[in-house]
Formats: C-alpha cells, structure tokens, sequence
C-alpha cells in the first residue's frame, strides 16, 4: 500500500482552507497537531488558541490557514475521506467478482484503521479516532444545506455512490442501494463509537469487528430481498 501511494497527494476541497496547509511546514505543522489536540480533548474545547500554544506559534498564524474551526475539521474529515477513497480503489481494481468487489469495499470503509505512512505529519490511526467521535459535528448544522451546495461533502457523497454502485452489480433490483450504502459508512463510524464508549449497546468487540458485521447485513440483505419483498 505505501508503494502504490508513493508520491500521492490527497486533493481536499480548496474552499475548506485559506492557504493550503500541504504547501508549508508550518501547515502540515497545524494539521498534524490539530489531529493529536482535537483527539486529546474533543471538538468542542479545541480553539485556535491552544493550538497555537501547541506548536508554538501565534493564533493569528493558524487563521492565516483556516477560517476557523469548522472549516479545519471538515478539511480533515475529507482528508480522511479522500484517503478511504484510494484505498477503496486500489483495494478492489483488480476483482472481477462483483460480491468480492462488495466485500472487499466494506471491509476498507469499516476496518480498524492502520497507519500507511502516506504522509509523515497525518497520523491515520488518531484521524479515525478523530472522525469516529467528530465527524457528525461537522454536518449536524445550521449551515450544512449551503455547505453542501459547495461541495464540502462532495468526497463523502461520491464514496457513497461507489458503494451505492457496488451494490447494485450484486443485486440490480436492490431498492435502497444509497440508503443502504450510506448506512455502512455511517453505521460503520457509529459502530466503533459503540465498541469504544457503549459496548453492551453491539456485539462488535475484539472477535468481531464492524466489517464483518456489515458485511453479514449487506450481502444477506441482497441475497435474501429483491424489489423490496423478500424471496
């Protein structure tokens, strides 16, 4: 995997940062502590100030960045989310078998996270950490139809309609692909926050992990439903 992504570089949305933060070390600086401190003590006490305080530099200094905090996460949940994305396609490009492709699909967006070196300042393990207990804050908002609009969430939809896509191949007449596709990316962050904080609340722990949970209800749900009824 770290050959494959040998000199890739993740395209986030340009609107989501002032000064792109891959193009200075004082950037790359802002994100990998960013992920560390959000990670350390939650979204909702994170601030420009005692990021700064962090790296040693001004606050001033990270606004020159990002316009503010919302949009430094959603920079980083699409980070994440364009990460996913590459790994989901070279995961499965050489599968002829659509029920492979499927499952191999699933088990990229729901695994447990382990680091691939693609960036030296990201570290991927705490990132998921970071999307799996923040993610939900950066579209549960007033403003999210507009952001929407601007294609802040474009990386998050597309990797549904992959997903989407690869679900119709198993079962053409599948009602509820997008729901059903949109429900393992969600349902797999849902699930590792569950394992984490609320274990009595799912059966996924150390022997059973969310892939092979949703696997087991995607590929059943295909098998045994078509046009809505089952068979």
């Amino acid at each position: 995997m770290k050959q494959l992504f040998s000199g890739l570089k993740i395209e986030v949305n340009k609107n989501l940062y002032v000064k792109d933060p891959e193009s200075s070390a004082l950037g790359k600086k802002i994100v990998e502590n960013s992920i560390i401190l959000i990670d350390k003590i939650g979204f909702e006490n994170f601030t420009f100030k005692k990021l700064g305080f962090e790296i040693g530099s001004n606050e001033s200094s990270i606004y020159r960045y990002f316009e503010n905090k919302h949009k430094l996460l959603l920079y980083l949940t699409s980070w994440y989310w364009t990460w996913k994305e590459y790994q989901l396609v070279f995961a499965t490009s050489n599968i002829e078998d659509t029920e492979k492709v499927l499952e191999t699909a699933i088990n990229v967006l729901t695994r447990r996270i382990k680091r691939d070196n693609l960036t030296s300042h990201i570290d991927e393990i705490i990132l998921n950490k970071v999307v799996v207990n923040e993610f939900s804050k950066s579209y549960l908002t007033k403003k999210v139809a507009k952001e929407y609009k601007e294609s802040f969430f474009e990386i998050y939809n597309r990797l549904i309609l992959r997903l989407k896509k690869m679900i119709l191949a198993v079962n053409s007449d599948y009602p509820y692909a997008a729901a059903l596709a949109s429900t393992v990316l969600e349902g797999g962050l849902h699930q590792h926050f569950l394992r984490e904080h609320f274990p009595s609340l799912t059966e996924c722990n150390e022997n059973l992990s969310p892939a092979q949970y949703f696997n087991n209800l995607v590929l059943s749900t295909l098998k045994h439903t078509k046009n809505g009824q089952k068979n």
